[in-house]
């Protein structure tokens, strides 16, 4: 069964653009090296950034990073860098899925 995660992330002021660069490698990453089914990135009107990725179960997320190469921690460095928090807000399976 699919599986959903959602991230919800406060970045810092004047961060914004090297938040989004290092969050859209490393999402690329994760794609080709680890068999996500992808993510979009989401700007809420109070500047909170809200990412859904999506897997295609609940096994494949929690095997997640066994396989990306090492440039991935300098991503999730960047990103670190780049907010005040980061947090796992959900996690779900889909149910029915109609989304075009």
């Amino acid at each position: 069964m699919m599986h959903i995660v959602l991230y919800k992330f406060t970045v810092k002021n004047a961060q914004e653009d090297e938040f989004i660069t290092a969050w859209e490698a490393l999402t690329k990453l994760i794609h080709s090296h680890e068999g996500s089914l992808g993510s979009r990135l989401h700007k809420e009107a109070d500047g909170v950034f809200i990412a859904y990725a999506q897997w295609p179960s609940l096994e494949s997320f929690d095997r997640a990073g066994e396989r990306l190469p090492a440039e991935a921690d300098g991503y999730r460095a960047a990103m670190r860098e780049a907010c005040t928090s980061i947090e796992t807000i959900h996690q779900m399976e889909v149910v029915k899925d109609l989304l075009v």
